[in-house]
């Protein structure tokens, strides 16, 4: 062998034992931390078939308009667990150890979720709180209680002077240890667009500062509280409740310590959404974080790594009129056994090990 031909032959042993390095070098630093999925998820009316005469859900009963009997509540519940098990399971093998919901009727319906067989293994429990909603929906909390601790739950609920009639979800906080620290958790479903946007928006601004007002409570006992807000805010991210009201911003490094940062909000500058309607695309399930968290280093404790809207093809109308669009569970009034009108959202927090 001649001179070139050896050093061509050293060359790419080099190169290949570099690859081989740099391939093992990354294994080695996946594996050295450890990964917490958290997700919010709206149901889109989970409701039982049993009437309830405090609450207006004559929609969803077996006399009613969409003809709700225990067939079809039973299929929304098995779509809806199927769902929620798959949920994270490309970065975090055990799914979603904190998933907030809406659009939930009551716990009964939860506690009919979390027992269908595709999350049972997951022994999810519930935190919820009856809300004043004049459509009888709620919001609520499912976590697995061997990733997540819970240790003080309260429930707020909206009070706008200007408008003394709305009655609306109230919002959900959950505190309690992920990897050994401490979080915050605030589930919403703010007032929804009904009358237009213009209309009302004054009453999601106004959920806006009670969720600004929750977590300014919390920075005066916990200066460097790590917190999520997460929900179905019935606002874009650019809208004045988020940007403004509550003050998150679009750039991480535009986020003070007890500032906010909207993970979601650049995606949604790519098109990409969670709820579409006349041919576009919104962003209205979003999910927040304090700066103490968007700034943590992973290295030395617990902090935010990635978002992403949760769109896969089972989730998706593949054909018609709705192509694209989340699969929901009616369409124009006609029962098409899907999953909801919204997609999931998740955030993932990351410690090193």
């Amino acid at each position: 062998m001649d001179k070139r031909s050896s050093l061509l032959l050293a060359v790419m042993l080099f190169l290949a034992f570099s690859v081989q390095m740099a391939y093992a070098q990354k294994k080695q630093n996946k594996a050295s931390y450890a990964v917490s999925c958290i997700a919010f998820y709206n149901l889109e009316n989970l409701f039982d078939t049993i009437n309830d005469p405090n609450i207006n859900d004559e929609e969803y009963l077996p006399d009613g308009p969409n003809k709700w009997n225990s067939l079809k509540y039973n299929s929304k519940l098995e779509n809806m667990a199927y769902a929620i098990s798959k949920i994270g399971l490309e970065v975090s093998p055990v799914g979603p150890v904190i998933l907030g919901v809406s659009e939930i009727e009551n716990r009964g319906v939860l506690e009919d979720l979390v027992k269908q067989p595709a999350i049972k293994d997951r022994n999810y429990q519930i935190v919820h709180y009856d809300s004043p909603d004049r459509r009888g929906v709620d919001v609520g909390l499912l976590y697995n209680p061997d990733y997540f601790t819970v240790t003080n739950t309260a429930s707020h609920r909206l009070h706008v002077p200007e408008n003394p009639e709305l009655r609306t979800r109230d919002q959900l906080l959950v505190s309690g240890y992920v990897q050994g620290e401490k979080i915050h958790v605030i589930v919403n479903h703010w007032p929804s667009r009904y009358g237009g946007e213009l209309y009302s928006r004054p009453n999601r601004n106004a959920a806006a500062a009670l969720t600004k007002s929750i977590c300014d409570s919390i920075y005066k006992k916990e200066p460097k509280a790590k917190i999520i807000i997460m929900g179905d805010l019935n606002d874009d991210p650019y809208n004045e409740s988020c940007a403004v009201v509550l003050g998150a911003k679009k750039d991480r490094k535009d986020v003070e310590p007890q500032g906010y940062f909207n993970t979601l909000w650049k995606t949604l500058d790519r098109g990409i959404g969670s709820l579409g309607y006349n041919d576009s695309w919104n962003l209205f399930d979003q999910l927040i974080i304090s700066g103490n968290l968007a700034h943590a280093d992973s290295n030395n404790e617990l902090a935010f790594w990635k978002s992403e809207i949760f769109n896969r093809d089972f989730l998706i109308v593949q054909e018609g009129q709705n192509k694209g669009y989340p699969k929901r569970t009616h369409t124009s009034g006609v029962w098409t056994n899907g999953y909801s009108d919204h997609f999931p959202v998740i955030i993932y927090l990351i410690k090193k090990k």
